[in-house]
């Protein structure tokens, strides 16, 4: 799965305007939240900590518009605690994000 960012892109480029300091930063507190927070979902042991984590990620995603998350994330909340299907689609998509430089 390929990072498709064109509406992520749209909503950080409307929220920094012209400013690419901004803009890189926006980019990186994404980044740096999504990773967190899918760390926990690798620590998650029960339902609670797990369905937490999931939607938070869910949340990140739809405040910047990132739909392919925001599908991944679903997929967590509905998987039970570990399931490795919705742990690798999540890091896949941080993978896939860190090797999309920003235009």
């Amino acid at each position: 799965m390929a990072f498709e960012n064109a509406a992520f892109t749209a909503t950080l480029t409307a929220a920094a305007g012209d400013d690419p300091a901004l803009l890189s930063e926006l980019r990186g507190a994404f980044r740096e939240s999504l990773a967190q927070q899918i760390d926990l979902l690798h620590r998650s042991r029960c339902d609670g900590n797990w369905l937490v984590a999931a939607q938070r990620i869910k949340g990140l995603a739809a405040s910047f518009h990132a739909d392919e998350l925001i599908v991944l994330a679903q997929s967590a909340i509905d998987a039970a605690p570990g399931d490795p299907v919705a742990l690798r689609g999540l890091d896949r998509f941080l993978t896939e994000f860190d090797r999309v430089t920003p235009d």
